[in-house]
């Protein structure tokens, strides 16, 4: 959850009906939006909260508001979402015209209600995810006190995260993270028209989805990941920039400025087509397009950050899931950094976090293996590499945050999902929250629980569920955290040595590059 989120506060005169609030009239735009009698909800879907950044507008600061008025919208079907890093293509449902937002309020909200926000980011890598996957019903249903939750699409890959030198000199790096800032900065410009209130919005975010300059008062965040966060002057990113142009067909234009009008120029396939094809080439990487450390938006990488106090004072509710590591290297198809290999060996482990963190060395590789002895994976490499995988990037990270926070003076509330029956890996946690499937009796009640708990830290900054135990604010080093698992919920100490495994990884933060 690293999507910074500076910037001045927008402005804009609205007026709204505030009988139904079916109906929301802002300055660039009147949203007509979908009512359903039947569950309360009132759903505008497909609100533009910027111009389409296509053409010129390609890596570049999001124009929000948008600079056009738009009319009357018919805000009742999904705008695109955003073309994923795999695409050959826009698709049916996936464009890049994709900046648009969907606010979803009770039937009964006006304009007076000052309601509480959640404001979501889908996860996926900062290459794939979308907000048709964060349905609104079981957060709106489920919260004792009423709120509004809001999800927003933003650039996403080559797209969003496209890096180098001519990058840096024609055009604005981090440009999904860019959107992530005006969405919140639309949010406080406009969400009061829903019937909002601007001073308290928690935002939410799941892996690479959601800092701030009262943007929000609260944060949640799913397995936040420890970002390998290179320079956009790295070799590693102008290599990847090299290869892409060439994809692109602009690796001939010249200068800097040049290639970026090549690329401005091309047709969206084209971008689209040379990103996806520089992912094949890159077979040892999972999500090679993302943040960049660019000295201005992103200013500290963030074990820096919150070493040196330089984090937003918000509290927070943060966690991970038991086995976050999964699954992730069996999805590789270089063989030699694929750990589910039967030829599997140490180097292949070491492959296998090496293109993930390209500047790790190997001499703190060999101590990372005393740590995690193979002796304690029954001799698999396969399970090594997912423990070792799955705490430095995101286990410890939710521990090291939770911390922090608690040691700022604020409260921080963590957790640790455990399920062997809905899962236990990366995301299986967000099945309770936008799944409709049949859960068993244990389940269930565990579901019902979460939701609850989410939607009181949103609504009030404590996690409260009717019937649920307390979950206590965590103290130093992430500990306590409450453990979600079916048929048992309860308070749970962080062991010594997974603390210490974590102090590990985070003295490391330099060499990472993170």
């Amino acid at each position: 959850m690293l999507g910074a989120l500076f910037g001045v506060l927008l402005s804009g005169i609205l007026a709204v009906d505030a009988a139904a609030l079916s109906t929301v009239t802002l300055d660039y735009g009147t949203f007509t939006g979908l009512t359903n009698s039947t569950n309360g909800i009132i759903y505008f879907r497909g609100i533009r909260y910027a111009d389409p950044p296509t053409g010129q507008l390609r890596w570049r600061a999001p124009v929000s508001p948008p600079s056009t008025h738009l009319g009357s919208v018919n805000a009742t079907a999904l705008g695109f979402a955003c073309i994923a890093a795999t695409q050959k293509n826009s698709g049916a449902t996936t464009d890049e015209d994709c900046l648009f937002g969907n606010v979803y309020i009770p039937i009964n909200t006006t304009e007076a209600s000052k309601l509480p926000v959640l404001v979501f980011f889908h996860g996926g890598g900062f290459e794939t995810g979308r907000t048709r996957d964060a349905p609104p019903e079981n957060i709106l249903l489920s919260s004792a006190e009423p709120l509004i939750f809001v999800t927003f699409e933003y650039r996403l890959g080559q797209f969003g995260f496209l890096a180098g030198t001519p990058v840096h000199q024609s055009g604005q790096l981090n440009a999904g993270l860019l959107d992530q800032r005006a969405a919140l900065e639309w949010v406080q410009t406009y969400i009061g028209n829903f019937g909002g209130d601007k001073s308290r919005v928690t935002i939410w975010g799941q892996s690479a989805g959601g800092e701030n300059k009262n943007l929000f008062t609260r944060a949640i965040g799913d397995s936040p990941p420890l970002l390998y966060l290179p320079r956009y002057t790295d070799a590693f990113i102008e290599d990847l920039f090299a290869q892409f142009v060439g994809r692109a067909g602009c690796g001939s234009s010249g200068n800097g400025p040049a290639i970026m009008a090549c690329l401005r120029a091309a047709p969206t396939g084209t971008i689209a087509s040379a990103g996806s094809q520089t992912l094949l080439n890159l077979t040892s990487s999972l999500y090679p397009f993302g943040p960049i450390a660019d000295g201005n938006f992103i200013r500290e990488r963030p074990i820096e950050a919150f070493r040196n106090g330089h984090f937003v004072r918000v509290p927070v509710l943060f966690g991970s899931n038991t086995n976050e590591g999964s699954n992730w290297s069996a999805s590789l198809d270089n063989p030699a950094a694929n750990t589910s290999s039967p030829d599997a060996t140490e180097t292949t482990v070491y492959n296998f976090i090496a293109g993930q963190y390209p500047t790790i060395n190997n001499a703190s590789f060999q101590t990372a293996l005393r740590i995690y002895p193979l002796a304690d994976y029954q001799g698999s490499f396969s399970l090594q590499g997912q423990q070792i995988y799955g705490e430095m990037r995101y286990i410890c990270t939710a521990l090291s945050i939770a911390g922090t926070v608690h040691n700022a003076g604020l409260h921080a509330y963590q957790f640790h999902w455990d399920n062997p029956t809905l899962g236990s890996n990366h995301a299986d946690e967000l099945d309770a929250f936008f799944e409709d499937e049949i859960f068993d009796a244990d389940d269930q009640v565990l579901v019902t629980a979460m939701r609850q708990y989410w939607t009181s830290f949103a609504t009030s900054g404590v996690p409260v569920a009717e019937g649920a135990p307390t979950w206590a604010a965590n103290g130093a080093e992430g500990s306590p955290r409450i453990l979600l698992h079916p048929g048992k919920i309860v308070m749970e100490r962080v062991s010594t040595k997974l603390s210490e495994r974590c102090a590990f990884w985070h003295a490391l933060a330099s060499e990472l590059s993170t």
